[in-house]
């Protein structure tokens, strides 16, 4: 997590000058008024053009400085997408805590929901990481206590509190969290680090701290709400719990668990950001019915699909999957949905590509936007090979239909 690379040398520096060893030092220099100058004169930097902008701003400041700040403008850059730029360029990050941050939409979400909730006005925030909950929480007008035991993480999350003047509602602490008593607070908020040296874990014991010792926290809390991976097997989620997954603009962002009073024990819910349209039922839903493929074809919100629910817009559209494996959604009735995306379909073809692309051909279609479930081309790859050329749009879905390769062809349906 440090900010300057791992060799102890200066990045781009060839006078051999060796870099802070302490990475709290380095980021303690970010933060005075030299190090705040620095990084507004970098807001807008281009990163093809760093070894120049490096060896120009060593006229005027120290190699270490210039190094930390070119690694803090990058990480400031790609945490736009979560924070957006109003905050990000005020904030300050680790390479992990932009990978790992809540985005600030779902956030948002979850605290309202903490918020909403009556009579929760501070949150122990376990794992806070660069305090991306944490600033959602306190905007939302709850106390927060933050912790985490990496000493650089919690450093940065105690920045990013005074970065956007929410100092007097968020208290950091660095600590381990299993040691940490939350019996004072009125919610318990924990989110384990799911990465390691090598990348993603996927075994949630292998969580850190394990998700069994997770749950417990949050299980024995009036109110908590636990972060997991959407991809966490059904099997492993506690049946006490309330599990959410979320997606935002159409991607599947996080899933959580919620525990204690406002939790529906045994629910599986899908919300879809930004309108906070939520789906929810008893989990399992029975299996839906398997059929041809009808006038319409619907494809479900990732999120709906990670929480299984695609039944339940089955039992709405009155509709059947295409497939029993294929989380395709097909019905003679049109139907509109905020948790699913519908088509009309025009061409059931099996799978061939010359087939396609003489059938493009004669309509025009220039535009093609190929979707995929149970497929193993690639769209880019099928693109060039189509050559397209007209002034025409279509989509073109890759998938099986009762177990055979298939090609549906159609158009969006005007929302």
């Amino acid at each position: 997590m440090n900010v300057l690379p791992p060799s102890g040398r200066t990045a781009g520096d060839s006078t051999g000058e060796t870099a802070p060893a302490d990475p709290l030092a380095v980021f303690a220099a970010l933060r005075t008024p030299r190090g705040a100058a620095l990084l507004d004169e970098l807001r807008d930097h281009d990163p093809a053009r760093e070894l120049a902008t490096a060896t120009r701003l060593r006229r005027d400041h120290p190699a270490s400085l210039v190094s930390a700040a070119l690694g803090q403008a990058r990480l400031r850059q790609r945490a736009v997408a979560k924070f957006g730029a109003e905050d990000a360029y005020r904030m300050f990050f680790t390479p992990a805590g932009v990978e790992q941050a809540t985005r600030a939409t779902v956030a948002a979400h979850r605290a309202g929901r903490f918020a909403g909730a009556g009579g929760v006005r501070s949150v122990a925030d376990l794992c806070c990481g660069i305090g991306g909950d944490a600033i959602a929480l306190a905007r939302a007008g709850v106390s927060v206590l933050a912790v985490d035991r990496d000493p650089l993480t919690a450093e940065t999350a105690r920045a990013n509190a005074e970065a956007l003047g929410l100092q007097d509602r968020i208290e950091v602490r660095c600590a381990d969290v299993t040691e940490i008593d939350t019996s004072a607070y009125d919610a318990v908020f924990v989110d384990p680090a799911r990465r390691g040296g090598r990348g993603r874990i996927f075994d949630p014991e292998a969580y850190s701290p394990p998700l069994s010792w997770a749950t417990d926290a949050a299980s024995r809390a009036p109110r908590a709400a636990l972060k997991i991976a959407p991809g966490i097997p059904h099997e492993a989620i506690d049946p006490r719990a309330e599990a959410e997954w979320i997606s935002d603009g159409g991607d599947v962002k996080e899933a959580v668990l919620w525990f204690g009073e406002g939790a529906v024990p045994g629910t599986f819910r899908a919300t879809l950001l930004p309108s906070g349209a939520a789906l929810a039922a008893p989990a399992p839903l029975p299996a839906p019915p398997v059929g041809p493929v009808g006038r319409y074809l619907y494809e479900p919100d990732g999120a709906v699909i990670r929480a299984h629910l695609v039944a339940a817009v089955v039992e709405e559209c009155g509709g059947r999957l295409i497939d029993e494996t294929i989380a395709y959604v097909t019905s003679e009735r049109r139907y509109e949905s905020a948790y699913a995306a519908g088509y009309e379909i025009t061409d059931q073809l099996p799978f061939s590509v010359k087939r396609l692309k003489a059938l493009l051909r004669g309509r025009q279609v220039g535009v093609l936007t190929v979707k995929k479930r149970g497929s193993a081309v690639e769209p880019e790859e099928l693109r060039r090979k189509m050559k397209l050329q007209g002034p025409n749009a279509a989509t073109v879905f890759l998938t099986r239909v009762a177990g055979a390769p298939t090609m549906l062809l159609g158009q969006p349906l005007a929302r």
